[in-house]
């Protein structure tokens, strides 16, 4: 079975396709950004006073990619080389993945099916500078997922327990 998006071939086509479809929408600020620290590639703009950024983690694309082509004995080049085509692509691969997401938030916008605000709640900016979503997992407004061990790991390594 093949990853989605793994033959993608133009991140910056589809960041331009991004600035297009926000500009139709209505955006008055629109504007891409790579972090290499925390391997994320951010989306910001603006609509109707809502300031967003979506954040895409190429970094857990290339997790994925490896876990689906995995490096053998067979592989050519090193696991170093093999390693770097799998970033390389997640870098190209998470530019459209972002553009369809938000293509299809803009789209449920429009038809009715959501609000702006239901389409990218957690990634409206706040006043802090933090999005909803970091605020909310900032004050551990949501408990965990069930039955996800890094969360209990997680969990236990901070010294709470399930009954907190």
């Amino acid at each position: 079975m093949s990853l989605p998006y793994e033959n993608a071939t133009s991140g910056g086509s589809a960041l331009e396709e991004i600035r297009k479809l926000l500009t139709k929408f209505g955006c008055s600020r629109f504007g891409t950004m790579t972090d290499n620290e925390h391997g994320e590639l951010l989306v910001q703009f603006s609509h109707r006073g809502r300031d967003v950024t979506a954040k895409a983690s190429y970094r857990g694309y290339a997790a994925a990619w490896l876990r689906e082509h995995p490096y053998t004995q067979r592989t050519r080049g090193t696991k170093a080389d093999h390693e770097k085509k799998a970033l390389k692509q997640a870098e190209i691969s998470v530019c459209s993945i972002l553009r369809d997401w938000i293509k299809g938030q803009v789209m449920a916008i429009e038809t009715g099916v959501l609000s702006f605000e239901g389409a990218f709640l957690g990634q409206i900016m706040l006043p802090s500078g933090r999005t909803l979503l970091e605020e909310v997992e900032k004050q551990k407004l949501l408990p965990a997922p069930a039955g996800n061990p890094a969360a209990e790991i997680g969990r236990a390594e901070d010294g709470r327990n399930k009954n907190d």
